[in-house]
């Protein structure tokens, strides 16, 4: 008996220098580990089909009940851009608002190109017409109904 107690103590002694040594906290049988909740394999499932149906490939900003995501796709002759402006809770389009996009070159100079809605793909685009390889900043500049909504990206080519 005099042993097992003793054993116990010194068990408890190193767990305790270890846990002064370290950053970490140790977990002894006093001190259950806290297990984080997580979601149904079906909320899973639900959850990523959810994102990947949302997503067309590109940067995607959330920005309040709104989901921005830039698809820029290098041509021959510049750069197509289009804009995926949807709810951000059931991803629907919004058709009825502006966008503009605002581009800084990898030289430096910028460029401001108002976007056309298309109706059948359900987004806004424009073409960039450079070939310059580099980095590209990008301001996105929506108007939803009076409410100004902006939204930044960066793409190379």
């Amino acid at each position: 008996m005099y042993s097992q107690l003793a054993q116990a103590l010194l068990i408890t002694g190193v767990l305790a220098l270890s846990a002064c040594g370290s950053s970490e906290t140790a977990i002894t049988p006093d001190t259950p580990a806290e297990t984080p909740v997580a979601e149904s394999p079906a909320a899973q499932t639900e959850t990523a089909a959810a994102s990947s149906a949302a997503s067309k490939g590109g940067q995607v900003v959330e920005s309040g009940p709104y989901h921005l995501e830039l698809v820029p796709a290098p041509e021959a002759d510049g750069i197509h851009l289009d804009l995926y402006l949807q709810t951000g809770d059931t991803h629907e389009a919004i058709a009825d608002a502006t966008a503009i996009a605002q581009v800084q070159l990898p030289d430096g100079t910028q460029q401001e190109i108002p976007m056309e809605y298309d109706a059948e793909g359900a987004h806004f685009f424009a073409f960039l017409p450079s070939q310059a390889a580099g980095d590209y900043k990008t301001v996105i500049q929506t108007d939803i109904k009076g409410e100004k909504v902006n939204a930044r990206f960066n793409f190379s080519k």
